[in-house]
């Protein structure tokens, strides 16, 4: 496994699918959660994605909610240079990077999808996470507690033969009580998917469609972490 203080070529190591299939599937998860973010004007705001892979969920957002910056940070070099490749003249910044902190106090919103159960030190990443906002920030974060799930042990292996960076399966209690030590206030909602759910992939670390459901409609949430003090 690759350290998360390390930067590597690409995050998925399995060619046969790549970044930019990951990618496609991600749009519907990206509409769900621009619908949760309760600021609607975003036009004065700096936004940061944490992980953003290849860039294109600021794309999107800025379509929707356009705001006055946003920044994408990564380990993977290569993602990132598809995303300074397809971003345009859009007021955007794509950086490979393991001190995202240097951007003290610069963003009103951070946003990260599926990127806290693939980081081992989460007291690094909320404190991180805090000198990057300004006072009274807001960081939105998905996260799919699986630690009831059958598929668990299963899907930890998937994930861990695939990645460069292993799975961790922190639970909700340790999230919020990790975040609140750091000063924010912490809050939280299930996630309600909507639409179909795709089961074409020929494997997606579940034993059985069963545990992909349980997984998607009963352990899929959004925190929502406020900076209430520095």
């Amino acid at each position: 496994m690759v350290q998360t203080d390390k930067l590597y070529d690409v995050w998925w190591q399995n060619r046969a699918e790549g970044e930019q299939q990951m990618e496609n599937s991600h749009l519907s998860g990206w509409q769900e959660v621009i619908g949760l973010i309760q600021e609607q004007d975003l036009t004065n705001m700096a936004v940061l994605d944490f992980g953003c892979n290849q860039g294109g969920f600021l794309r999107h957002l800025y379509k929707v909610k356009p705001f006055k910056e946003g920044m994408g940070i990564d380990l993977a070099q290569e993602s990132i240079a598809v995303a300074n490749a397809r971003k345009g003249d859009l007021p955007l910044t794509y950086l490979a990077t393991t001190t995202p902190e240097q951007f003290a106090s610069r963003f009103d919103l951070v946003i990260s999808q599926a990127v806290i159960y693939l980081i081992k030190d989460l007291q690094t990443h909320a404190w991180k996470v805090k000198q990057l906002l300004k006072p009274g920030g807001v960081y939105y974060a998905t996260y799919t507690d699986m630690n009831g799930n059958p598929s668990l042990a299963h899907f930890t292996e998937w994930i861990n033969r695939n990645s460069l960076v292993e799975s961790n399966a922190h639970t909700l209690d340790f999230i919020a009580e990790t975040f609140a030590a750091e000063g924010f206030k912490v809050e939280i909602q299930r996630r309600r998917r909507q639409g179909f759910i795709d089961l074409s992939r020929e494997e997606d670390g579940f034993l059985c469609i069963a545990d992909r459901l349980k997984a998607t409609y009963e352990e899929a949430y959004i925190f929502r972490f406020v900076l209430t003090e520095r």
